[in-house]
């Protein structure tokens, strides 16, 4: 599915990457059209293209999927040397749990699950380092959905860890995020994730589907601060974008 038809012209796009026929961009989604953006949602897995250049959009997000940034297939390939182009041209990248993967596998590092087969499938803790903290408050827990995790690649800051998995957040340069967690889960997404995904919740370390309601209960509202204080720090709004070469020059 290529660009949507934007009922306000001349809205800045936002480089939407899906990764299944019904997936959604969920709360990111929303809060990014709220910011005055428009989507332009592709799924390369079915066949739509990618830009040569980001200077049609303000941004982009790779989210995430049941897949593996190691599978072989072609449109996993195609995604992990395109995310080369909003790092070259410093333009804001955000990945998502597959797309934090993605983005690890462009910069040389490894995505391996866990030693002891362990998996995060519900709310975990999570704990900023010290450079996570100078940029924001961070929620004590997050939404897991995942059975690897991404190495420290070299020229990448890590802003936040968890017991299990250890990168939980990096940065690479003044635009460029990878998270491992899911702040864009709805309430109808964790009603489908924990319905057609209920198999995994029998893997090591997960946690029971109930647990996971009420985990968003006591948990979402600091998820949605953080999610709103990121995306001040990464995007701003399509009236007052932020302007990343002139924090790159302030470092």
């Amino acid at each position: 599915m290529l660009f949507q038809p934007d009922p306000v012209k001349n809205r800045p796009k936002i480089l939407v990457i899906l990764h299944q026929e019904h997936s959604s961009p969920g709360r990111v989604g929303q809060e990014l059209v709220k910011r005055g953006f428009a989507l332009d949602i592709r799924k390369p897995r079915f066949g739509d293209s990618l830009p040569e250049t980001m200077n049609g959009h303000a941004g982009a997000v790779i989210f995430g999927g049941p897949m593996s940034a190691n599978d072989p297939e072609a449109f996993v390939h195609k995604e992990i040397d395109w995310i080369g182009v909003p790092l070259a041209e410093r333009k804001p990248f955000l990945g998502i749990c597959l797309g934090a993967q993605m983005l690890v596998k462009q910069m040389g590092g490894a995505v391996t699950g866990h030693h002891d087969s362990l998996v995060e499938i519900g709310y975990y803790p999570l704990r900023p380092t010290e450079a996570g903290k100078a940029l924001m408050d961070w929620p004590q827990k997050v939404y897991q959905w995942h059975r690897e995790g991404f190495d420290l690649p070299s020229g990448a800051d890590l802003l936040a860890t968890s017991p299990t998995y250890a990168n939980q957040a990096i940065r690479v340069g003044p635009a460029a995020y990878g998270i491992q967690f899911h702040p864009e889960l709805t309430h109808q997404m964790m009603v489908r994730w924990t319905t057609k995904g209920a198999p995994r919740m029998e893997l090591p370390g997960a946690q029971q589907r109930r647990d996971h309601f009420a985990g968003r209960f006591v948990y979402d509202p600091s998820v949605r601060k953080w999610l709103d204080s990121f995306l001040d720090l990464w995007i701003g709004t399509a009236a007052r974008p932020v302007q990343h070469d002139h924090l790159r020059a302030a470092e």
